[in-house]
């Protein structure tokens, strides 16, 4: 897992282009999304073929829930969006996997308090990232 975070004072996305026709056999429907939060943590995650393997999804789920709880806690921010990125390097896990590690992930924050939105997952999408001066509010994190 590569974690690319920002603490953000506004992170606005809108769908542009679906890039997945369909994950585990079931067609994405088309979306046409615009949304936003403010003072928030974006976290740009990027699921690799590793975390697929054996028991490793527990332990990347785990670390991935302590960094983003972490760095949220730094600022005290409650609002967490989640993207899907697969353009952070290594080798991409495959979208099932994905998809059900960035929804096991959102149900997590959401247990322990913290209110969660995701972009369209199979969609580029467009941005305005409004982040924080402070060198903590860019943190890129390799699980």
């Amino acid at each position: 897992m590569r974690l690319l975070c920002f603490q953000a004072r506004r992170f606005g996305w809108q769908s542009f282009s679906k890039t997945l026709d369909a994950v585990d056999g079931m067609p994405l429907d088309d979306v046409h999304v615009r949304d936003e939060l403010v003072d928030c943590v974006v976290v740009f995650a990027h699921a690799e073929s590793q975390d697929e393997i054996g028991d490793a999804k527990s332990r990347v789920l785990r670390h991935t829930l302590k960094h983003v709880k972490w760095l949220a806690n730094k600022r005290e921010l409650r609002n967490i969006v989640l993207h899907s990125f697969a353009h952070l390097g290594g080798t991409n896990a495959t979208p099932e996997f994905a998809q059900a590690f960035f929804s096991d992930l959102a149900r997590r924050l959401v247990d322990t308090g913290y209110s969660v939105k995701s972009t369209p997952f199979g969609y580029f999408c467009e941005w305005q990232l409004d982040v924080f001066g402070e060198s903590l509010a860019k943190v890129y994190k390799q699980i």
